[in-house]
């Protein structure tokens, strides 16, 4: 990890590792009353595989690989961490999914016990409302296929903001359910999303898109990068290479080349640094769902 000590840290690209190859890519889900999280895991582009964080231990158990892509921004965990929404496409355009699609499933695996084709990538994943109530991310043209009991679709739940047909009308909703702080003003070319910490720090979330500035390479449509201000000192450490963070059960939690690393905040500087989970190396693997 390379921490710059910068008054006005402009993110910049991170650099592909030799041979022109990358790191894995991970985004976090958090469930908000349980102590598990679900690492999704991306890399070669076209395999993506989840992982159930256990967050009391430290430890990681795979869940199922799936030939595909998992748009992690139209993602969720219900609050008790026992079902994921996602929105899912690997292009067989002429099967019962048409190709992409809404689904919940049971953590960590990606059977679905909810499913909706899609058929398209505009739209789709959801939010949870509670344990057993979701918001449909539709738009228009989802088909249910498959249905749960013990889950209901609420149709009128959707967020109070609208950020349009794709990965932010779910991913910005999300941030600011789970506390994060949305500015209005455009930084450095990114959406900002702040939460403050303990002993004054704050996590700076830089939301880019596409639309806004050319993708680094190795990055999708939308990435992040972050930064952290200590507001007693003014001190910005510009963490571009993060590209996801979050003040997890007492400490920061960030995601940078490939591995999930944990650290503690002191005055001005961070501290005991330790890698939780190196997500690297890792090859897919056909597993059935239990």
């Amino acid at each position: 990890m390379s921490v710059n000590n910068n008054k006005s840290g402009t993110a910049k690209p991170m650099p592909p590792l030799e041979h022109g190859k990358f790191p894995a890519r991970l985004h976090v889900l958090l469930a908000r009353n349980a102590k598990v999280g679900l690492v999704i895991r991306r890399g070669p582009s076209k395999s993506v595989c989840t992982m159930l964080w256990n967050r009391d231990r430290d430890t990681f158990k795979l869940g199922q690989w799936m030939r595909g892509r998992i748009y992690e921004r139209r993602c969720d965990l219900s609050p008790d961490g026992k079902h994921l929404i996602y929105f899912a496409m690997n292009g067989r355009w002429e099967s019962e999914t048409k190709g992409a699609w809404t689904a919940i499933s049971r953590v960590p695996c990606l059977k679905a016990v909810n499913l909706f084709a899609k058929g398209d990538c505009w739209h789709g994943g959801g939010l949870f409302l509670s344990d057993k109530e979701f918001w449909l991310n539709d738009g228009h043209g989802h088909v249910e296929l498959k249905k749960a009991n013990q889950l209901r679709r609420n149709v009128n739940g959707q967020p109070p903001d609208y950020f349009g047909g794709e990965c932010l009308n779910v991913y910005y909703n999300r941030l600011k359910r789970d506390g994060w702080v949305m500015h209005g003003k455009e930084y450095q070319g990114a959406t900002l999303f702040e939460k403050k910490l303990p002993k004054s720090w704050q996590l700076r979330k830089l939301a880019f898109a596409e639309s806004t500035i050319g993708a680094p390479p190795g990055h999708g449509c939308y990435w992040d990068a972050h930064e952290l201000r200590h507001e007693s000192t003014d001190t910005i450490l510009a963490l571009p290479e993060w590209e996801w963070a979050d003040y997890v059960d007492g400490r920061l939690v960030f995601a940078v080349e490939g591995q999930l690393r944990a650290a503690q905040l002191g005055r001005g500087k961070l501290s005991s640094e330790k890698l939780l989970h190196d997500f690297n190396g890792m090859k897919f693997e056909a597993i059935a769902a239990p």
